[in-house]
């Protein structure tokens, strides 16, 4: 009977240490199991980081495989992410708040320095529109629901003005670059790279940038659950992205040449692009935040968005 019940207990021990030695099996397949970086990007800094592949090698011991699908604007990333096509974009200011808008999991996960002079407002050279002021009544071109939009927002109440002073004249890069080309709008306001290649070929003349008006900043999101499942992996991307905007400010020739090859332009073109770009990517905090809920509450005033944001509902999952 005795010998009966001491090989019982040894049984017991034995499948209790085997379900443990299951479990912990189990757990530690659940740690290693592949996990997958969908980036989506435009042709750009992050073209670089693509192509360095140092990302890929960072990310591959812990278990991380990279892929990479190319838009050709940030709205349409941020589409993406709405349905679970990517996991990681980069956009400017305007979009993502249209997205939240409209209900998309997005978060931030990493925003640029301020960089103000990437935007500004052209004129054809020798125009009579000489001051802000002078846009009231006329044509201004711009792409609807962009980072422009925002900056000629602030710029026209910074002046006194309301924002039916002005013809708003949506139209995107291309078509708006063709009409300003023509004369059949007043002013453009456009971004870098454009904004470079259109003083450069067009001899188009800067009224004036966004300085003092708005920041100008590019963001970097995902979704909320790829963000609370991978901290880690959000948080190198980031840093890689921060080394990259590194490396680009101490060797602005060599940066500008590759990011001249990367967008099929003129090196001249570049070159005017990265002498006035400021470098420097970091993750969102709460002050960054704040400056997008002021984007927010502007467009709902504008009546641009249905409804009031709140940015914290969009905040990093690791915010302090």
């Amino acid at each position: 009977m005795s010998n009966t019940l001491h090989f019982s207990r040894r049984q017991v021990l034995a499948a209790g240490l085997a379900t443990a030695s299951l479990a912990t099996g189990s757990l530690a397949l659940a740690q290693k199991a592949p996990r997958t970086l969908r980036i989506g990007y435009q042709k750009g800094w992050l073209s670089i980081l693509k192509g360095r592949g140092t990302l890929e090698k960072e990310l591959s011991p812990l278990g991380v495989n990279v892929t990479w699908i190319e838009f050709n604007a940030g709205p349409v990333q941020l589409e993406a992410l709405n349905v679970g096509a990517i996991d990681f974009g980069d956009v400017g200011e305007a979009p993502p708040i249209f997205a939240q808008a409209a209900g998309a999991p997005l978060v931030y996960a990493g925003a640029t320095v301020p960089r103000p002079q990437l935007e500004a407002i052209l004129v054809p050279k020798g125009s009579p529109i000489k001051t802000v002021a002078d846009l009231k009544g006329k044509k201004v071109a711009y792409n609807k629901g962009s980072n422009v939009q925002y900056f000629l927002a602030k710029l026209l109440e910074k002046q006194g003005l309301k924002y039916t002073d002005v013809q708003h004249i949506h139209l995107p890069p291309p078509d708006a670059r063709a009409a300003f080309q023509k004369g059949a709008v007043d002013a453009w306001i456009i971004w870098d790279p454009f904004l470079a290649a259109a003083q450069k070929t067009l001899d188009a003349q800067i009224l004036v940038n966004a300085k003092g008006v708005v920041n100008n900043r590019m963001y970097y999101f995902s979704s909320r659950d790829f963000a609370t499942k991978n901290t880690d992996v959000l948080k190198i991307a980031i840093r890689q992205i921060n080394d990259i905007d590194t490396w680009a400010s101490k060797n602005k020739q060599v940066a500008s040449k590759e990011l001249s090859q990367v967008l099929g332009l003129d090196v001249g073109i570049t070159d005017l692009y990265l002498s006035r770009a400021d470098y420097g990517t970091a993750p969102v905090n709460s002050a960054i935040l704040a400056e997008q809920q002021s984007i927010a509450d502007t467009f709902f005033e504008l009546k641009l968005i249905p409804k009031k944001l709140n940015l914290l509902h969009a905040a990093p999952v690791d915010l302090g």
